[in-house]
C-alpha cells in the first residue's frame, strides 16, 4: 500500500550523502501522501550505507507509527507539525550541514547578497529563536514545529516563498512540493550560506543586493511572468 511512498522517502533520503548535506546520521528526509493522510520518513539512526526501502517508516498527522518496525526518526513530530499545518507542502528535508548550522549556532538570519540566493527566494533566510525551558523539557519536537511558525509568523513570511528556515544553536529544516524539492532546497541553503560566511569574511560591511535586482531574478523564476527554464 505504500511501497511508492517508501521509495520516494528512500530515494531522497539517499541523494543527503551524495549531496554532501550529513555525516554519518546526521539528518533525515520526510515525503507525504496526502490522498492517504501519512508520510514516510526515515528510521532514527540508521547509517545511510545500511538503509533500505523497507526501513522507511510510515506515520500519520499525529506522528503515530502506521507501517513499520522501526523506529521513526527523532524530529518526526516537527516534520508531521509542518504536514498538519501547511498541507501544500509535499516533502521536509533536515540536515545538520556545516554551513547552515554555523549560521544557525551564530542565532543569524543568512542576509540576501546575490542573484543566487534571490533565484531561490526573496527574502532573507530566516533563524527561528532558541526554544525556552519550557519548551525544551517539554515536547520538545513539537515545540520544534512551533518554532518555525512562530517564526514565519514573526517576520510576516510566506513558506511558498521561503522554503527553509534555521532554528538557532540546531540547524536547517527545508521543504517543498515533494522530498526531491525539499533535498534540493537544503544543498541550496547550504550553498548559499557557504556563499554568505565568504563575502562577509572579505567585505564585513557588504550591502544586502539592491532591491530591482533582487526581484528580478526571483520573479524571472517564480513570478506569474517567469520564463526561466522550459516551462511545464
Amino acid at each position: 500500500m505504500y511501497q511508492s511512498l517508501k521509495e520516494e522517502c528512500f530515494e531522497a533520503n539517499m541523494m543527503l550523502p551524495k549531496l554532501g548535506l550529513v555525516l554519518f546520521t546526521f539528518g533525515n528526509v520526510s515525503a507525504v501522501d496526502r490522498e492517504k493522510g501519512v508520510f514516510a520518513i526515515k528510521p532514527s539512526g540508521v547509517p545511510y550505507e545500511f538503509l533500505k526501502p523497507t526501513d522507511i517508516v510510515i506515520m500519520d498527522y499525529d506522528a503515530k507509527v502506521v507501517e513499520g518496525n522501526m523506529r521513526p526518526s527523532s524530529d518526526t513530530k516537527t516534520h508531521a507539525q509542518l504536514y498538519k499545518n501547511w498541507e501544500d507542502i509535499g516533502g521536509i528535508t533536515h540536515t545538520h550541514s556545516t554551513y547552515a548550522v554555523a549560521w544557525a549556532q551564530a542565532g543569524m538570519d543568512i542576509p540576501i547578497f546575490g542573484t543566487t540566493h534571490a533565484d531561490h527566494t526573496h527574502q532573507d533566510i530566516p533563524c527561528a529563536k532558541v526554544l525556552t525551558d519550557e519548551m525544551i523539557e517539554g515536547d520538545y519536537e513539537f515545540e520544534t514545529g512551533n518554532q518555525i511558525f512562530d517564526c514565519f509568523t514573526e517576520k510576516k513570511l510566506s513558506h511558498k516563498e521561503v522554503e527553509m528556515v534555521l532554528l538557532q544553536n540546531h540547524g536547517p529544516f527545508t521543504w517543498g512540493k515533494n522530498a526531491e524539492k525539499s533535498v534540493y532546497n537544503a544543498a541550496v541553503l547550504e550553498e548559499v550560506a557557504k556563499m554568505a560566511m565568504l563575502t562577509l569574511q572579505i567585505n564585513p560591511n557588504t550591502p544586502r543586493i539592491k532591491d530591482t535586482l533582487r526581484m528580478k531574478h526571483y520573479e524571472r523564476k517564480h513570478g506569474k511572468n517567469a520564463y526561466y527554464g522550459q516551462g511545464c
